[in-house]
């Protein structure tokens, strides 16, 4: 199979580090990253705020170090609205021109929203904030397998709307095993007046046990093909060609149906994320890997 995609929007997801030996290895991966010329690496949020320090220094890195945008992820739990907006104004301060932002989720994952009155009550009262006060170019999340939390499909396609009518600029999915859950889930956003960029969130699967059980808390259940082949596998090396052909395939085939951009969970590790972008044709620059002062 003959792939070579010259241009298509490009963007990776990366979590905060929590100790030495993990800062080392994300700055490794970010290097990696960096020679794909995305357009911009985001950086998770952990529940109820438990990363917010954590997630604002790598903000910080990145934008003044790398040659990448950054978008620092935001969310409505745990947090005062001025405890939010300050952290949205110190992203700014620090180079950040997007913001992911989210409900969240607290430590417990019980899905309620937040109804204290000093706290924003939605992503969406949260974004509508945002695109009053600020500049920044905002994401929002969007469920091609449904929200598990949602009353309804319909209720969850009301609520993606009801972002972008609040100001967000773009949708990033959740993660999905098919290429036909997001076109169904672009063709329903269609339907329901929903015209905006919905872009692909892309999971390379780094170790399938684990990929099963994410997607079991995440409301899906994984494909039975799927689990099949990875039971096939012999080895770690199997295992990875395997990944690398089902993710190169599915967003070659994405891309034919008229998608444009691709947003990568790396879960802070490049290989099969690199691997599969060189695949579709991405050609790795040698730029330098920090900015010029």
């Amino acid at each position: 199979m003959d792939i070579n995609h010259k241009d298509f929007g490009l963007s990776f997801e990366i979590f905060p580090p929590r100790n030495l030996k993990a800062s080392f290895k994300l700055w490794r991966t970010i290097e990696v990253l960096e020679k794909l010329n995305p357009n911009f690496i985001s950086v998770t949020y952990g529940a109820d705020g438990s990363t917010r320090e954590l997630t604002q220094s790598a903000v910080s890195v990145i934008a003044k170090e790398y040659n990448i945008d950054v978008a620092g992820h935001l969310t409505c739990v745990g947090s005062s609205k001025k405890e939010i907006m300050d952290i949205a104004l110190e992203y700014g301060k620090a180079g950040a021109r997007k913001i992911v932002a989210l409900r969240g989720d607290s430590p417990e994952d019980q899905g309620s929203e937040n109804h204290e009155t000093d706290n924003f009550s939605s992503s969406v009262e949260l974004i509508a904030s945002l695109k009053k006060n600020t500049n920044f170019e905002l994401y929002v999340a969007a469920y091609p397998n449904v929200h598990p939390n949602a009353q309804s499909e319909k209720s969850d396609l009301d609520v993606l709307k009801a972002k972008f009518d609040a100001g967000a600029d773009s949708a990033i999915t959740q993660f999905f095993f098919d290429k036909e859950d997001f076109l169904r889930f672009r063709d329903k956003c269609n339907a329901a007046g929903i015209y905006q960029n919905i872009i692909p969130g892309i999971l390379p699967v780094e170790n399938w046990s684990k990929t099963k059980i994410f997607a079991k808390r995440c409301g899906m259940d994984a494909p039975q093909w799927m689990s099949k082949a990875y039971e096939n596998c012999k080895n770690n090396e199997e295992h990875d060609l395997l990944s690398q052909a089902l993710c190169t395939e599915m967003c070659n085939e994405l891309m034919q149906e008229g998608v444009n951009n691709l947003h990568f969970y790396t879960l802070n590790d490049p290989k099969l994320t690199q691997k599969v972008c060189e695949a579709l044709g991405r050609k790795v620059t040698s730029t330098n890997i920090t900015k010029v002062a």
